[in-house]
């Protein structure tokens, strides 16, 4: 079903849009840090939307356990147990013209290196190997693949996590 040219994969892909770009702003202009994790969390929600819309369930289960459910809930830990160390003053300081001028300029070279060639007439490759999530865990867990990456991820976020709370009994 459509409304008029609108439907519902451009529907969602919109409010996908807002959510991510919503978040991405109250991220960037919130001076409060818990809230602007929470910003960050509605961010990486859109992206998980962004997964689901391109038929990539596996993904957008990853993107809502791994980054919502444990990056953006780690962060916010962090953010509240080290909250006496974040005593700013000033919101802006005296560079802020060249970090807008710095995002303007990579926002441009963006858009002409990776936006306009799509509009253009140029033909991709596409593999006849369809990998699937079963594929997918074996490489993870299996010995000649990928176990030693997940492990060590999982390590560096442990020791992240103790960090944080070392930091803040050093507060205390």
């Amino acid at each position: 079903m459509t409304f008029g040219d609108l439907t519902y994969e451009a529907f969602a892909f919109g409010f996908f849009t807002i959510l991510t770009l919503g978040g991405a702003l109250g991220v960037v202009a919130n001076r409060n840090l818990v809230r602007g994790a929470v910003w960050l969390i509605v961010s990486l929600f859109g992206v998980a939307g962004y997964f689901v819309l391109l038929s990539a369930p596996f993904l957008a289960a990853v993107q809502v356990l791994v980054y919502i459910g444990a990056i953006g809930i780690l962060f916010t830990f962090a953010v509240m147990l080290t909250r006496s160390m974040t005593n700013l003053n000033e919101r802006y300081n005296q560079q802020w013209w060249i970090a807008a001028v710095t995002s303007i300029a990579l926002f441009g070279m963006l858009v002409l290196l990776v936006i306009l060639p799509v509009f253009g007439e140029q033909e991709t490759a596409v593999s006849d190997v369809v990998a699937t999530t079963a594929d997918l865990g074996v490489a993870l867990v299996s010995g000649d693949a990928y176990v030693l990456p997940f492990e060590v991820a999982s390590l560096l976020l442990t020791a992240a996590m103790i960090g944080a709370i070392v930091i803040a009994r050093e507060e205390e």
